[in-house]
């Protein structure tokens, strides 16, 4: 009998684990905190529109720059060593940008939290590929992500009431919840939980060449690079001012974007299971094709309740997707090894989408309309469900016996 099939079929999510998820809810609050006002933070420096952009793009855009350093530092350095640096970075550049006296101060100040923030992020994939249990790599995803996301509708709320004692105290806070952060990880995750036993002969890093044999690797940059692009990208930037365009009210924006999340936060309660028990390839593909559908036809939607349902229905899909891909990414490098350069070009993958997508679809937009626009952006969920279909499901299940970790060339 499978151990699915007993109570054991659901064991516990390691405490080491438990402590990474509740600092990504801390760090989501505190990133919260700041993006309701810094456009018009940057704006009190005497600049437009363009140039206040610039400030939230940046941040982006270095992240993008520092993701290959982070891999290496990761592979050189170790996990929680890189990525308790990172929280410091960020913390230090939040400070900065609350004291900064210039535009081209806080320009720069924005940049260096990037190079942190993608620090971060890339160490706490490595932990959890380390950390997390085969049987358990989607649903350890799903809570991860819960985190951030609930942790990300909270911190702009707070945000708000915090710029009302000035614009400068929410970057305070948000250091202040970074330092936090980096302190419970420290001291919880010091054991030497993190890496192989010392007297085992360890096993060599998976080189970014070895990855990319793994057509399941490959499947995942594909729909890295579509969800950064559909669902951190153009979600974020144009389908508010789609909404405000059609409807002509700014409060349409925010309540698009909420049930998108709330569409998002109810799959992220079950995708992680179904990835760990059914497989991550159905999990994938199922949420690129809702992703492609719903924002194919958002440009088309007129109708306020036809846009909600749309915006609700594409945040299910993109929950649905992100489980399976990271466990699918885990599931390739296994827990026996190292794989920064692995998880930093993934991530790069979803970044490059994420800055890419608004861009090139906001021409699109002017030159051809928001139908169109949205036609594009639906194609690239789709282009990207390709590469999985031909895929290997990289879910072993206990029936089929012990299978080393590792990338098939297929």
């Amino acid at each position: 009998m499978s151990t699915r099939d007993t109570g054991a079929a659901r064991p516990p999510i390691p405490g080491e684990i438990k402590v990474l998820i509740a600092s990504a809810f801390v760090i989501a609050i505190g990133f919260g905190l700041i993006s309701p006002v810094l456009p018009a933070y940057a704006r009190s420096f005497d600049v437009g529109v363009a140039a206040a952009s610039v400030v939230v793009s940046i941040f982006a855009f270095f992240r993008l720059l520092g993701a290959p350093g982070s891999g290496v530092l990761v592979a050189r350095l170790g996990e929680r060593w890189v990525y308790m640096t990172g929280l410091c970075v960020v913390a230090a550049s939040s400070l900065l940008t609350a004291v900064a006296q210039t535009y081209w101060q806080l320009l720069v100040f924005r940049g260096i939290g990037g190079l942190g923030s993608t620090m971060f992020t890339v160490s706490a994939m490595a932990l959890l590929v380390r950390l997390a249990p085969p049987t358990m790599r989607g649903r350890v995803s799903s809570a991860y992500a819960s985190s951030f996301l609930i942790g990300g509708m909270l911190g702009p709320v707070l945000g708000g009431l915090m710029a009302g004692f000035g614009l400068r105290v929410p970057f305070v806070a948000y250091a202040a919840a970074l330092v936090v952060a980096a302190l419970v990880v420290g001291v919880r995750l010091s054991g030497a939980s993190l890496r192989p036993d010392p007297t085992a002969t360890p096993a060599p890093p998976m080189r970014l060449g070895e990855g990319l044999r793994d057509s399941a690797y490959r499947a995942a940059l594909a729909s890295a690079f579509a969800n950064g692009w559909a669902n951190f990208g153009v979600r974020v930037a144009v389908v508010p001012q789609f909404a405000v365009a059609v409807h002509d009210e700014t409060w349409v924006a925010g309540v698009a974007l909420a049930v998108a999340a709330a569409g998002t936060a109810s799959s992220l309660q079950f995708s992680g299971r179904v990835a760990d028990s059914v497989g991550r390839r159905p999990m994938v593909l199922a949420g690129l094709a809702t992703t492609a559908v719903t924002l194919g036809l958002m440009g088309f939607s007129e109708s306020l309740w036809v846009l909600l349902g749309l915006s609700a229905v594409s945040g299910f899909g993109a929950g649905m997707v992100n489980p399976g891909q990271q466990a699918t990414v885990a599931d390739v490098i296994g827990n026996e090894r190292s794989g920064g350069t692995v998880l930093s070009t993934f991530q790069m993958a979803q970044d490059g989408g994420a800055i890419l997508g608004p861009v090139l679809i906001g021409v699109v937009a002017d030159q051809a309309g928001f139908e169109a626009a949205f036609l594009v952006t639906g194609l690239v969920s789709l282009v990207a469900l390709l590469p999985w279909l031909v895929a290997r499901e990289t879910l072993q299940k206990e029936t089929q016996g012990p299978v080393a970790d590792g990338p098939a060339t297929r």
